[in-house]
């Protein structure tokens, strides 16, 4: 019987990126909407991607095992 590889989760693909030195990366939790009672600064430190929490790491290599 032949080796089954496993499956990437979509969602994950679509939710974090890896980094060039393999740090784990993903969007900072709220930006959608509602954003103009935040002060800038608030905005401004909510751009571009955070890294992922140490905790988290084992399972986000779970859902992305080729990546």
């Amino acid at each position: 019987m032949p080796k089954l590889k496993l499956k990437s989760s979509k969602s994950a693909l679509k939710r974090f990126k890896i980094s060039s030195s393999g740090k784990k990366q993903h969007r900072h939790s709220r930006i959608n909407h509602f954003n103009a009672r935040q002060d800038g600064s608030a905005r401004r430190n909510n751009r571009g991607q955070d890294v992922l929490a140490k905790p988290n790491k084992k399972d986000i290599r779970n859902l992305m095992p080729y990546v």
